[in-house]
């Protein structure tokens, strides 16, 4: 009797084990299905966001120190105002925290890499791009050199005349005449296949330099450690020289008269 208790509660166990190991299947692969069938909510936006954000950095760098110097005001109606950038809202809500880590300023979610954050925003905050009224910045990147800025493959390619004047037509626009020489010299005259010019001589956004800081940050913390060991060597050799002049006192005192 005792014997067939202990098979039974064997069996039970037994049983039990082996449900709760089915349901556990059950439940993955049903968790598998809802992720395959849960749309990402991905929408096909013909707009390079990498291009773009080229682009603006661009304008910010080597436009806008300009701008800003002569007081012009851009119109909103100018594609190279903020608000013709279809990613600017986005842009400006990613949190840079570290190397390896950046955040979404607007579900506070952290990734590993911007590239994840930048699906993030396709994912799930697509509905926050302004695509009514908002412009891709990245048409402009022919007339703002992205490629010479980002790198590209592109420019060791032979150059194309045609292109080139589609460039330089497009830099020629509009927004170039309102902005006179300087957009020409900064940006138009570079597009030529003579290789002769470069874009953006005059130069672009005073950046600091993080050899520069290093070097300030440990200037100011080698300095007053300077300054202590100077002092300390000022104090031992003025004991030094009241110990000599003790001793030469004392010498005095000793010798017959």
């Amino acid at each position: 009797m005792e014997r067939a208790k202990v098979v039974a509660s064997i069996l039970l166990i037994e049983f039990l084990l082996l449900h709760n190991a089915i349901s556990q299947a059950f439940d993955e692969s049903a968790a598998v299905r809802t992720l395959k069938q849960e749309p990402h909510h991905t929408h096909e936006v013909h707009c390079s966001r990498e291009r773009s954000r080229a682009a603006w950095q661009i304008i910010e760098d080597y436009l806008m120190p300009y701008v800003e110097e002569e007081g012009y005001q851009i119109s909103n109606k100018c594609r190279l105002h903020p608000d013709s950038d279809l990613f600017r809202d986005q842009e400006q809500h990613k949190i840079y925290l570290d190397v390896n880590e950046w955040r979404c300023g607007y579900c506070k979610k952290s990734f590993r890499a911007e590239k994840f954050l930048d699906q993030h925003f396709d994912n799930r905050h697509y509905n926050l791009l302004n695509v009514n009224h908002s412009k891709c910045l990245a048409d402009l990147c022919g007339a703002l050199h992205c490629d010479f800025v980002m790198n590209s493959k592109s420019l060791r390619a032979k150059c194309n005349p045609a292109a080139v004047a589609r460039n330089r037509h497009l830099c020629e626009g509009p927004s170039a005449i309102r902005l006179h020489e300087l957009f020409l010299h900064q940006f138009c005259d570079a597009h030529t296949c003579s290789g002769k010019r470069k874009p953006f001589l005059k130069g672009g956004k005073k950046q600091t330099s993080l050899l520069y800081m290093a070097s300030s940050i440990l200037i100011l913390m080698l300095l007053p450690i300077f300054y202590l060991l100077y002092y300390l060597y000022q104090r031992e050799m003025n004991r030094g020289t009241q110990v000599l002049r003790r001793v030469s006192q004392v010498g005095r005192k000793t010798k017959p008269s």
